[in-house]
């Protein structure tokens, strides 16, 4: 697995235009979002995302699959969001949020019969870097932070310990160092009905229902 150095306050520009080419190509990369590190991939690419969930353990028909867009604009072109969502988006994004909406039928096959899709667009320049290089999503999951867990207070997650632990295998392609990544997932909330928004999952993200 190759590893990238990308610190989020400076972004190199030929980093990311490499983690997009491979990311393109089918690959699986390890990369920092503003909450915990993910694994991504490209989400229009049915093969790679079969084989991320395989890596995860995630059933396509049965759990909710989402994306990593670079703004509220490319993420509309991939799910349906009406007015009363795009003022809450509007509110929230970028952030710590994963707002579950209607699924548009532009997403690949691997979300067909799927009514819905989490959306994210994360406040770190890194991840939205990512998408915008791409030119169109990435499908993302969190990595099973738990695993790297050895006392209570554990409160942060290094890319080096991430490194040490996915190195061998080779089920990923890139690691993206982007610093110390957080244990707290992304707060959830369910806009399929946006006149009745539903908070799905507390994290790190506020939210008022």
């Amino acid at each position: 697995m190759k590893t990238l150095v990308i610190h989020p306050e400076s972004v190199n520009d030929r980093h990311i235009a490499e983690a997009a080419r491979i990311i393109s190509d089918g690959g699986i990369v390890i990369y920092p979002t503003d909450t915990l590190y993910a694994f991504g991939c490209d989400a229009l690419n049915n093969r790679a995302i079969e084989r991320l969930c395989r890596l995860k353990g995630l059933n396509p028909d049965k759990n909710l699959l989402s994306i990593v867009c670079s703004d509220i604009s490319m993420a509309a072109d991939y799910a349906r969001i009406d007015n009363r969502s795009f003022r809450m988006l509007k509110q929230y994004l970028p952030g710590p949020y994963t707002f579950i909406l209607p699924a548009s039928t532009t997403l690949p096959k691997v979300f067909k019969g799927r009514k819905s899709v989490g959306i994210r667009v994360p406040d770190n320049p890194v991840a939205l870097a990512l998408a915008r290089e791409l030119g169109h999503p990435l499908m993302t999951t969190s990595i099973p932070v738990e695993q790297f867990r050895e006392q209570d207070d554990y409160s942060e997650i290094s890319a080096g310990e991430i490194e040490q632990h996915y190195e061998r295998g080779g089920d990923f392609d890139l690691l993206i160092d982007g610093g110390d990544g957080s244990v707290i997932p992304s707060t959830i909330v369910d806009l399929t009905d946006s006149s009745s928004p539903e908070l799905i999952r507390e994290g790190a993200g506020e939210f008022e229902e």
